[in-house]
C-alpha cells in the first residue's frame, strides 16, 4: 500500500510539473485528468469534466440539450440507458456519446467537434465510429415488430383511426423509400449512386406503426435501384414474418399491389374510374401519410444529415442512418416529438409498380376493400324506434 501511494504521488507530482512548465496554446480547451483522492474507492475516479467546455457547461448543469445535440434530456438519458457502456478508461461513456450526438448535430465535421470539445481530430473519428456501432448494436431492442397482441391491435386501431374508415383496421403498416444523399465513391461504380433525381445517394427503405415509430427498417443500396427491387431483396419481403395473415401494409404507387408473400395495398392508379376508387384513394392517403411524417420528423432532427450531402465513405453510411433510425424511435418514445419542417421537400414518387404481379396477386382484394368504403356504413341509433 505505501509503494502504491509512493507512485501515485509522483505520478501526480509529475503532472503538475507539466502543467506548469509545458505551454499550452492559447484558447485551447482541455479535458484534465487526475488521480482519484480517495485509495480506497472501488471505482476511481478517472477525469475530471472541464466545464469551461461551453457544451459540456450546458450539458452538466442541466440546461436546454436540443440546441446542442436535438434531443431533449429525457431522450438522451434513455439513449445512455440502453448503451449502458461503462468505461474504466478512455473519455467515459456519456462524454462520447455527447461527442457522437454533437456530431451528428452539427453536420457530420470532425474539425467543429474537435474545437468544441477540445479533442484531437482523430479521436473524434474514433469515437465516433465506437458510438455509431455501439448504437447500431441495440437496433433489435429499439427497432421492432409488435411483440403482443395488444401492441398489434393498437396499431390496426390507430390506422383505423388515421385512414378514418373501418375498413382499413387490417392496415398493421406504412412502407416507403427515403433517398440520403451521399458524397458518391470515385471510380467507375460512382454513376450507380445517383438516383432519378440526378443527385448521389442510398435508400432507406422503413416500415412504420400509427405513431410514426419505425418497425423495420432496410439500408444500403444504391439510389439508382428502385423501390421494387429493394423491396424483393429485403428480410422483411424474404421471410414475410410480418404481417400476420389477413392484414397488411400500405404503399405509394412505387410499389405494386401485393397478396403474397408480403401483402401490400396501393392506391388506384391514374385516371381513376368512378367515385369508389377515389374515396378509396382519400382514406388510403390519409392512413400512408405517417411514413412521411416519420421521415419528415427524423430529417427534421438531424438536418445536417439528411439535408445535405453526407459527408462520410460511402460504406459508413448505412450505419449513420441506422444510428439515426434508432434515436428517432427513441425520441418517439421519450415524447420527444419534433413536427416536421414545411420546407423540407419530398421525394419524387417512383415510377408505378409491377402490372403482371398487380394483376395476379393484390388487386382482387383491393377491390374488395374499395367496396367496403364505398358501402354505407352502419350509424347506430340515437334513440329507439317505434
Amino acid at each position: 500500500m505505501e509503494n502504491e501511494l509512493a507512485t501515485e504521488v509522483t505520478l501526480l507530482l509529475l503532472i503538475m510539473f507539466m502543467e506548469n512548465v509545458v505551454p499550452r496554446p492559447k484558447n485551447r480547451r482541455v479535458l484534465y485528468f487526475r488521480l482519484s483522492e480517495d485509495h480506497f474507492q472501488p471505482r476511481p475516479l478517472y477525469c475530471r469534466i472541464n466545464l469551461t467546455v461551453p457544451v459540456l457547461d450546458r450539458f452538466f448543469n442541466d440546461q436546454d440539450t436540443r440546441p446542442d445535440f436535438r434531443l431533449s434530456r429525457e431522450s438522451l438519458n434513455a439513449l445512455l440507458d440502453l448503451l449502458g457502456q461503462e468505461r474504466r478508461h478512455g473519455w467515459g461513456a456519456t462524454i462520447e456519446t455527447l461527442v457522437f450526438l454533437f456530431w451528428l448535430a452539427c453536420g457530420t465535421s470532425y474539425r467543429v467537434v474537435s474545437r468544441a470539445f477540445g479533442m484531437p481530430r482523430s479521436t473524434v473519428h474514433r469515437i465516433v465510429h465506437r458510438v455509431t456501432g455501439e448504437v447500431v448494436a441495440i437496433r433489435q431492442q429499439v427497432i421492432h415488430l409488435p411483440r403482443t397482441a395488444e401492441d398489434l391491435e393498437a396499431v390496426l386501431r390507430g390506422f383505423a383511426g388515421l385512414a378514418r374508415h373501418r375498413s382499413f383496421r387490417k392496415a398493421a403498416g406504412a412502407i416507403d423509400g427515403c433517398h440520403v444523399r451521399i458524397v458518391p465513391p470515385s471510380g467507375p461504380d460512382g454513376h450507380c449512386y445517383r438516383n432519378r433525381n440526378l443527385f448521389p445517394s442510398i435508400i432507406l427503405q422503413a416500415v412504420c406503426d400509427h405513431r410514426g415509430r419505425f418497425i423495420d427498417t432496410y439500408v444500403g443500396w444504391p439510389g439508382s435501384v428502385h423501390d421494387c427491387r429493394v423491396l424483393r431483396h429485403s428480410p422483411l419481403y424474404r421471410r414475410a414474418l410480418y404481417p400476420p395473415p389477413g392484414q397488411y401494409i400500405l404503399a405509394d404507387g412505387g410499389y405494386p399491389c401485393l397478396q403474397h408473400p408480403l401483402p401490400l395495398i396501393t392506391p388506384y392508379r391514374q385516371p381513376l374510374q368512378g367515385v369508389g376508387p377515389q374515396r378509396f384513394n382519400s382514406h388510403h392517403s390519409r392512413a400512408r401519410s405517417i411514413i412521411e411524417r416519420a421521415f419528415g420528423m427524423m430529417k427534421t432532427r438531424f438536418r445536417s444529415i439528411f439535408l445535405k450531402a453526407l459527408e462520410v465513405h460511402h460504406t459508413f453510411v448505412p450505419q449513420v442512418i441506422t444510428a439515426c433510425a434508432v434515436m428517432h424511435n427513441i425520441c418517439i418514445g421519450a415524447g420527444d416529438i419534433m413536427d416536421p419542417d414545411a420546407d423540407i421537400v419530398e421525394d419524387v414518387a417512383e415510377d408505378e409498380g409491377e402490372d403482371v404481379l398487380e394483376a395476379v396477386s393484390g388487386a382482387p382484394w383491393r377491390d374488395q376493400l374499395c367496396a367496403e368504403v364505398s358501402a354505407l356504413e352502419e350509424v347506430p341509433m340515437d334513440h329507439q324506434y317505434i
